[in-house]
């Protein structure tokens, strides 16, 4: 499917003409990556439908006149990892991340969960009602939106929506019980974490401009609905969540976090966030045996880039690799599944309760693989992948903040600094799967 035929609609929200300005001056920068980097995607991926991903909802095309991306471009290997475009990009039309580049049908539908979704859409609906007109015109996108796959990890990357400087108290507070509504306590400490951490490095590097606590986006996808598709993504440094909402089902996958240090001293207090993951990833390596390890680690060393999802991989192609649930025993399998917990567990109770059900489901056919060391302060890569999620921890090189804990940029990787992503495969990022299902089944769509 292309991106755009998951929805029959094409209207926007209203938007002012400086949020047209600078949403022509984001597709732009898209472009410009994208010319840079050659016409592959256009030719692997079917042009009309390329050419349609890097426009506006209704107006804008493609300009093949565009020069080459500015010197600013967020910059990565393949996959993104680093926040830039890697392989793929928005120009290519969404498919989702496959083994093979066939998508496996039928592991999505439409049903009901029992999540109890009333409280998030409260709370965006009161988050929306106290932006300001322009504010609100320059946050507000429709469901079906590419400004869904316009995230990354990095820094200095443009964002669009409205950034928590934009805000006001009591504004910022609205946003704050918006992630209340959709985070379990744990996922919501995790986010307040990253971004304190991210404000007391850049302070402790003298760079408060690039690194602080302000410096992430809101955008809200379609109408806040208790039967409509909508969503929301909150986008910033080290932190991206994408969270998409149908009646009582909910789709928080791409999430992205991340941080560097991942443990500071901060008003003499030690803040440490991204450790949960690093000890189930480390817990489940060391309960296999020798054989085991011996299928599951790939590289007994670690690249500084290990990650092959993250920014602007959304159609990424990986085979399973290493060793699968079956081959494990049961306490192995729940080690496994302790990983992807340490991510699920930062959406609402009930809502991961149904996400973990869907992932025990084909936990036989899950893959874990894994590069690096296994000591509890070794630097790692770990992937657990399977028809439904994917994974990734990856302990990554000191970089623009390595002042900010003693390192040195470029240095080996370390512990201290980590990306980390969930994904939903087979289409299902974004809550795509079910956004096709729903325009294709609703009556009033059709």
């Amino acid at each position: 499917m292309t991106e755009l035929d998951a929805a029959e609609p094409t209207d926007r929200e209203p938007h002012s003409d400086g949020a047209d300005s600078a949403r022509a001056s984001r597709r732009t920068f898209m472009r410009k990556v994208f010319f840079a980097s050659g016409a592959t995607a256009l030719v692997t991926m079917g042009g009309a439908g390329a050419w349609a991903a890097t426009a506006d909802d209704t107006t804008g095309t493609a300009d093949a006149s565009a020069s080459p991306a500015p010197s600013g471009a967020p910059s990565g290997g393949p996959g993104g990892g680093a926040g830039g475009p890697g392989n793929q990009s928005i120009t290519e039309e969404f498919f989702g991340l496959t083994t093979d580049g066939k998508r496996i049908d039928d592991l999505f539908t439409i049903h009901s969960t029992k999540v109890d979704t009333a409280p998030v859409i409260s709370a965006a609906k009161a988050f929306l009602a106290g932006l300001s007109d322009t504010q609100r015109s320059s946050t507000q996108f429709t469901v079906h939106s590419t400004e869904w796959r316009l995230w990354s990890n990095v820094d200095s990357y443009e964002r669009q929506g409205v950034s928590l400087a934009d805000l006001s108290d009591d504004q910022k507070a609205l946003g704050t019980a918006l992630l209340k509504a959709a985070l379990s306590a744990d996922g919501l400490e995790t986010t307040e974490k990253i971004r304190r951490i991210n404000q007391a490095a850049g302070e402790a590097i003298d760079n408060t401009d690039s690194f602080n606590e302000d410096a992430y986006y809101w955008t809200v996808m379609g109408t806040p609905s208790d039967s409509e598709p909508w969503g929301f993504q909150f986008d910033g440094h080290h932190l991206v969540l994408n969270y998409f909402v149908l009646g009582d089902q909910v789709v928080m996958s791409p999430c992205f976090w991340g941080s560097e240090p991942t443990s500071m001293k901060i008003d003499g207090e030690t803040v440490t966030v991204c450790h949960e993951e690093v000890l189930a990833s480390l817990a489940f390596i060391n309960s296999l045996t020798e054989a085991q390890q011996k299928v599951a680690i790939a590289s007994p060393t670690k690249s500084n880039e290990s990650m092959k999802a993250g920014a602007f991989s959304d159609n990424t192609v990986q085979a399973y690799e290493g060793i699968r649930g079956s081959a494990l025993t049961g306490a192995q399998k729940a080690k496994l599944l302790a990983i992807v917990e340490a991510f699920v567990g930062r959406a609402k109770a009930d809502a991961a309760k149904v996400r973990m059900a869907e992932v025990r489901k084909h936990l036989d056919d899950t893959f874990a693989t894994w590069s690096g060391g296994t000591a509890d302060d070794a630097a790692f890569y770990v992937r657990v992948h399977s028809p439904v999620v994917w994974v990734e921890v990856d302990c990554q090189a000191p970089g623009p903040l390595a002042g900010a804990y003693g390192a040195t940029q470029g240095s080996g990787p370390t512990q201290m600094h980590v990306h980390s992503v969930i994904r939903t495969p087979n289409g299902n990022d974004y809550g795509k799967e079910l956004l096709r299902q729903h325009y294709l089944t609703s009556p009033h769509h059709r």
